[in-house]
C-alpha cells in the first residue's frame, strides 16, 4: 500500500506506510537530539536564565522597599524540578530551527520541486518570526509580572511559588513566539486554496480587533505601550500576509490562464476550428 510521498532513492516510487513511519522516527530522533544538546546549554546557563526571569521581582522590590515580594519554594525537590522545567524550555526554544526544519523535511517527500523551494522560504520565515516573537515576549513579560505584583494589598507579603511563576513566564514567552508565526499559517491556508487574499483583506477590521484584544489579554498591564508592542507587529504581519496572498493569487491566476487550453475559452454555440 502506498500513500503520499516519494522515495528518496527512487523519486517515481511512492512511499509505503512503513517508509513514512521510519522517516518520522528518524526526524523525531534528530529533533530530540538537537533539543537534548540545547538543554545541556540551558543547564550550563541555568543561573543566568533564572536571574533574567526573576528580575521583575527584584526590580519591584527596589522600587518599593516596603514591599515583601520574592520567589519561594515550598518543597525540598521544588528547586530541582524547576531547573528541569527551565532547562527543557530553553532547549525547546534554542532548538526551534532544527525541529521546525525537521517538520518541514518530513513533508518534503510529498512535495514537488517548486513546492520544496517555497517550503524552504516558509520554514526560514517561521524560524525568524518565532525568534522575533520570543524576543518580544522577553521584553514585555516583566511589565505583566509587575502589574500582578502591584495588586498585592499593603502590608501583605507576596511569596510566589517558583514552579507556578516560571510556568506562567515560559507560557507567556512561548505564546508570543507561536503568535508571531500566524502569517505562516495564513499563507499556508492560501497556498492550499482555502483562504484567498481578497477574503483576508475583506476581514481586516475583525483582524485588527482580534489582534488588539489578544494583545490586551496576553499583556494585562495598565500601560498601553506594552499592549501595542504586541498588537502593532501582529497587525503589520497580518497585512503583510494579505499582500503576499494577493500576489500569490494573481500569480496563480496568470499561470492558470497561460496553461488553459484555447478551446476551453470558446463558447458552447461557437463552431470549432476543427
Amino acid at each position: 500500500m502506498a500513500i503520499f510521498g516519494r522515495r528518496k532513492d527512487n523519486p517515481e516510487a511512492r512511499m509505503s506506510i512503513g517508509d513514512h513511519l521510519r522517516e518520522f522516527r528518524n526526524r523525531a530522533i534528530v529533533a530530540g537530539v538537537a533539543i537534548l544538546l540545547c538543554c545541556i546549554i540551558g543547564w550550563h546557563y541555568y543561573q543566568n536564565i533564572y536571574d533574567f526571569i526573576e528580575q521583575p521581582f527584584r526590580d519591584y522590590q527596589d522600587a518599593h522597599p516596603e514591599a515583601h515580594v520574592e520567589v519561594a519554594f515550598n518543597a525540598v525537590t521544588a528547586p530541582f524540578n524547576l531547573k528541569l522545567k527551565v532547562v527543557a524550555w530553553a532547549g525547546l526554544i534554542l532548538a526551534a530551527p532544527v525541529w521546525l526544519w525537521q517538520i518541514w523535511a518530513f513533508l518534503v517527500p510529498g512535495l514537488t520541486p517548486r513546492e520544496k523551494r517555497v517550503g524552504r522560504i516558509f520554514v526560514a520565515s517561521a524560524i525568524v518570526l518565532f525568534a522575533c516573537g520570543v524576543y518580544m515576549g522577553s521584553l514585555t513579560f516583566g511589565n505583566a509580572v509587575e502589574m500582578f505584583i502591584s495588586a498585592t494589598p499593603r502590608g501583605a507579603a507576596n511569596f510566589a511559588d517558583g514552579g507556578m511563576y516560571f510556568s506562567f513566564v515560559t507560557r507567556f514567552i512561548l505564546s508570543f513566539g507561536l503568535t508571531f508565526m500566524l502569517p505562516i499559517l495564513l499563507l499556508a491556508l492560501n497556498a492550499v486554496g482555502v483562504l484567498k487574499g481578497r477574503i483576508m483583506l475583506k476581514g481586516w477590521r475583525f483582524a485588527v480587533i482580534i489582534a488588539v484584544a489578544f494583545a490586551a489579554i496576553m499583556t494585562p498591564t495598565p500601560d498601553v505601550y506594552t499592549m501595542f508592542l504586541m498588537a502593532v507587529p501582529l497587525i503589520v504581519l497580518f497585512f503583510g500576509s494579505a499582500g503576499l496572498a494577493l500576489a500569490l493569487d494573481a500569480w496563480r491566476a496568470r499561470k492558470e490562464k497561460r496553461e488553459r487550453p484555447a478551446w476551453m475559452d470558446v463558447s458552447d454555440d461557437q463552431a470549432s476550428a476543427l
